[in-house]
């Protein structure tokens, strides 16, 4: 017996002495980056709707635009708000943070605006930046940190730069996460359950529990690099941008880098059908790159 205890023991500890798995590259055996279109002139906020098409933001020249599975760029809508940050709900709609009049809104497939929230407590909001859908239930969670805009008319005057919620059929949004220095990235896990928030101003990325009632809570640093956009893939690995694109396993382990020629890449989403292309927007252009792994929507 005594033999057998201490023979379990010795493979416990050769267990966790164990290197951790290989790190494994997200592109697909032998893909490239390519280069779609550079007639932009600074794309943001990418997201994908159920039919594989991607929604993106040229946010200076106030236009959403899309691209097809097909390879086929038209423009969505224009003007648009100076939106940033997009996202899709159940029903289609398109979120966008317009932050050209501090405003989060909702876009009907057909190019309808309907503003969802313009301030907390009667406080005009900064920017709306980034925004995320929760897939269990339908709650928005977006950031609003401070870009001060040559173009506003008006002048924000929240308190704070930080994350707010609107539940579904709410009135208004609540302070989901402060004691942030400039959140800007977001997004969530399919389940519901776990929030990442890219704090660029600090040089951090969070991620917090999801409370049955949509409030955050247990704040845990996921790794010490902030980003501007962020997305998931089917493995759970966190995809962080601004130079180029680095990725970290769901625990928090650097697996791989991706090389962008330009002088920022501001987000990235998973285009397709199959959702095994990243999309990305950097600076002036956009790019593709097969992937071996299967996005988030």
């Amino acid at each position: 017996m005594m033999v057998s205890l201490l023979f379990a023991g010795a493979l416990a500890l050769a267990d966790t002495a164990r290197p951790p798995h290989p790190a494994r590259p997200v592109a697909a055996p032998g893909a490239q980056l390519t280069l779609i279109a550079k007639q932009f002139k600074f794309t943001e906020g990418p997201a994908v709707d159920r039919h594989g098409n991607v929604f993106f933001t040229d946010q200076p020249n106030d236009k959403i635009w899309k691209y097809s599975p097909a390879g086929k760029l038209t423009v969505f809508l224009a003007p648009a708000g100076r939106a940033n940050g997009l996202d899709f709900d159940a029903k289609g709609n398109l979120l966008a943070c317009a932050d050209g009049q501090h405003q989060l809104w909702s876009i009907s497939p057909a190019g309808k605006v309907t503003v969802l929230a313009d301030n907390f407590q009667h406080h005009r909001f900064n920017g709306p930046n980034d925004v995320w859908v929760n897939p269990v239930g339908g709650g928005v969670y977006f950031t609003d940190p401070l870009y001060k805009r040559d173009y506003w008319t008006t002048a924000p005057d929240v308190t704070g730069q930080n994350v707010y919620y609107l539940a579904p059929g709410a009135p208004a949004p609540v302070l989901a996460a402060d004691q942030l220095a400039q959140p800007n990235g977001i997004v969530g896990t399919p389940d519901g359950r776990r929030l990442y928030v890219a704090d660029i101003g600090a040089n951090k990325t969070y991620r917090y529990d999801v409370g049955p009632d949509g409030r955050l809570g247990h704040r845990q640093l996921f790794v010490a690099q902030g980003s501007d956009g962020m997305a998931l893939d089917a493995e759970g690995n966190l995809y962080l941008t601004g130079q180029g694109v680095t990725v970290y396993d769901a625990n928090g382990r650097k697996i791989d880098h991706i090389d962008v020629p330009a002088p920022w890449t501001a987000n990235l989403c998973f285009a397709g059908k199959d959702l095994k292309t990243l999309f990305i927007t950097a600076s002036e252009g956009i790019y593709i790159l097969p992937l071996r792994v299967r996005g988030l929507r």
